[in-house]
């Protein structure tokens, strides 16, 4: 049986610290978000700076109920730049989601989502005893998708009319997965890019 998903725990890396999320995150979080204008974009779920003290509540709110673990991020500064979560934690079948991911701009397609991706991961495969990880993306979310294939995600399918967004427009989301018999290639696939960018 896998180890409960919902105890915090940080995970620090050369590029990224993945801190437990607190409420006293919200000030710096806020400050991150504008970095972009990301609660622009239709396509995405992100707080905006108004909100981002609500959007914290929620999810520990989720945490509470053990249904998600949230992560404030921080650079290699330690400066808070964005939110990434376990999220859909199902221990009977061990099994996570890794998302509700926001970064700022400035940090976006840079060595730290890579490595923040490698620690979860590493976290969920050899420390949780996951069988799989997933990724859940809308449709029309063309840079979170590349970003997704470039970790070594396979899209297992697109669900139809999945939700309805906050607009009142039917999203389509497309979910990705990386096994755990996938997962020591995916790591050593994830190792060379980040000596790359070293």
């Amino acid at each position: 049986m896998p180890k409960p998903v919902v105890q915090p725990v940080t995970l620090t890396g050369r590029h990224v610290t993945l801190l437990p999320l607190s409420p006293d995150h919200a000030p710096a979080l806020a400050e991150a978000v504008q970095d972009g204008e990301l609660w622009r974009l239709w396509y995405t779920a992100v707080p905006s700076p108004e909100g981002m003290a609500a959007e914290i509540t929620r999810r520990l709110g989720l945490m509470a109920g053990g249904s998600m673990l949230p992560f404030t991020v921080l650079d290699a500064t330690g400066k808070p730049v964005g939110m990434t979560t376990y999220m859909n934690i199902d221990s009977a079948h061990q099994r996570v989601e890794i998302g509700s991911t926001w970064y700022a701009r400035s940090v976006q397609r840079t060595p730290l989502n890579t490595e923040a991706k490698r620690l979860l991961l590493a976290h969920a495969f050899e420390t949780l005893d996951c069988i799989a990880v997933e990724f859940r993306t809308h449709r029309f979310n063309h840079p979170s998708r590349r970003a997704i294939e470039r970790l070594g995600a396979q899209l297992d399918g697109i669900l139809r009319n999945h939700q309805r967004a906050s607009n009142g427009t039917l999203r389509d989301t497309a979910v990705y997965s990386i096994t755990a018999d996938e997962w020591p290639t995916v790591r050593t696939h994830l190792d060379f890019q980040l000596e790359r960018d070293r």
